[in-house]
């Protein structure tokens, strides 16, 4: 398997802690916010790298730091064919990455690391021309931040603009959500109005749990979702103590 870029939350060390509530480890790792890049947190641009053309979409920030205060771990797996394109470097990727996390900090939010593939099997360059793991919608990059830090499934989501995002996240065993930012809207539509989604397989068709308009719709919806798995528990908890 290639092992894909990363870069991370620069000056923070990222520790799991033991309470269960929403996005908290309960010792089968940690519940992880899994997200697209591009048409997901910014503005579609063509191959991105720029830090000048960066644009965050509306509600990106207070959906992150919703997901930061609620002690989410969040993460972001992109496919980065520029690179393998040669059109720019994973330097650039790098440090478009650690731009957008200082532009987040001053609005009290954060990304805790960036995963991002740059190879491409038919297009790429040298080295960069192959057919790896990592690309989506393969699961290698969700595999390494397994890797980096044990990831609770149960409670993990996958949010993005694509059906290669919502296959992924699905092959990986997490529930997955459409943002109608981007494409999303676009393949929202196409899900709804015929029996198929025409190009992608039974994974991508199946794999859907939610679409939510925007991505703090999307996050409202995981953490009303995560407190009725809570409340659940807890209920079933009381009972059981005060049963005979």
């Amino acid at each position: 398997m290639c092992r894909a870029g990363k870069t991370g939350m620069t000056g923070k060390i990222c520790t799991a802690g033991k309470n269960c509530g929403a996005g908290k480890s309960c010792g089968a790792g940690r519940a992880t916010i899994f997200l697209d890049r591009d048409g997901t947190l910014n503005e579609e641009v063509h191959y991105l790298h720029r830090t000048a053309d960066l644009r965050f979409l509306p509600t990106v920030v207070e959906a992150l730091r919703l997901w930061n205060q609620a002690g989410f771990r969040v993460v972001v797996v992109t496919n980065q064919a520029g690179v393998a394109r040669g059109y720019y470097s994973e330097e650039d990727v790098r440090k478009l990455h650690e731009y957008m996390n200082r532009l987040l900090a001053a609005e009290e939010a954060h990304i805790d690391q960036f995963y991002y593939c740059p190879h491409h099997p038919e297009h790429g360059v040298g080295a960069y021309k192959k057919q790896c793991r990592c690309r989506k919608p393969d699961t290698g990059m969700f595999e390494q931040a397994e890797q980096d830090e044990a990831v609770d499934k149960e409670h993990s989501y996958m949010i993005g603009d694509k059906w290669i995002d919502i296959e992924s996240g699905f092959r990986f065993g997490l529930t997955t959500a459409l943002v109608g930012t981007g494409y999303g809207k676009e393949m929202f539509d196409e899900y709804q109005n015929r029996d198929k989604v025409q190009g992608r397989t039974e994974a991508a068709k199946e794999g859907l749990g939610y679409f939510g308009d925007t991505l703090l719709d999307v996050a409202r919806w995981i953490l009303d979702r995560e407190q009725a798995v809570s409340d659940r528990g807890q209920e079933v908890s009381s009972r059981g103590a005060g049963g005979f």
